[in-house]
């Protein structure tokens, strides 16, 4: 039985997910460069709810550059442990400083400290550059608290299109799609 609204749904999945995958949490971001070309690359879904799904990034990297012009986004997670998939396509917004700011706090210092270290999507004359630039924010933080950097922070994907999918023998496959439409959700069964 399906969940009425994604999310809940979402949530159903995502718990199986969590107990059965590793790296669960793992999810292709896809976007549009300037000339119209696809791009898309692997980020780490940071939390979802009725208004969405984050995650965090360098905001000076491609992906940002591409979510500023575009300001859409879709998302896939594939969980090969359960034989599902979840595809998302919406709106993408920041998320505000003060979270932010709170998820930033959470990481891991290495983390923390290579935010501030990696010029995202530029290049690099070789990785001792990389590791010189590595060593001068160690030494400009100490031991002290690493602070987010300004130009690192959330995204939110505002779900309009929701599509799970379950494998099934004879790739008779399961496939639901939400619509959002302007009093709810639209639900339908695809083709495999």
């Amino acid at each position: 039985m399906l969940a009425d609204d994604p999310i809940e749904q979402f949530a159903a999945w995502w718990d199986l997910a969590e107990r059965e995958v590793p790296l669960c949490d793992a999810m292709t971001l896809a976007t549009v460069d300037s000339d119209g070309a696809p791009d898309a690359r692997m980020v780490l879904l940071k939390g979802f709810g009725a208004d969405g799904y984050r995650f965090f990034t360098n905001r000076e990297s491609a992906k940002a550059q591409q979510i500023a012009a575009g300001a859409r986004a879709a998302l896939i997670l594939y969980w090969r442990e359960v034989d599902r998939q979840v595809r998302i396509r919406g709106a993408v917004e920041p998320l505000d400083d003060a979270e932010s700011d709170a998820y930033f706090a959470t990481r891991p210092r290495e983390s923390q400290l290579g935010a501030w270290a990696s010029p995202q999507s530029r290049a690099l004359r070789d990785r001792a550059e990389l590791d010189a630039r590595l060593r001068e924010v160690e030494e400009r933080f100490g031991e002290g608290e690493v602070p987010r950097p300004p130009h690192w922070g959330g995204y939110l994907v505002r779900h309009s299109e929701v599509e799970f999918w379950q494998g099934q023998v004879a790739r008779m496959h399961d496939r639901f799609r939400y619509t959002r439409e302007r009093d709810g959700w639209a639900i339908e069964r695809l083709g495999p």
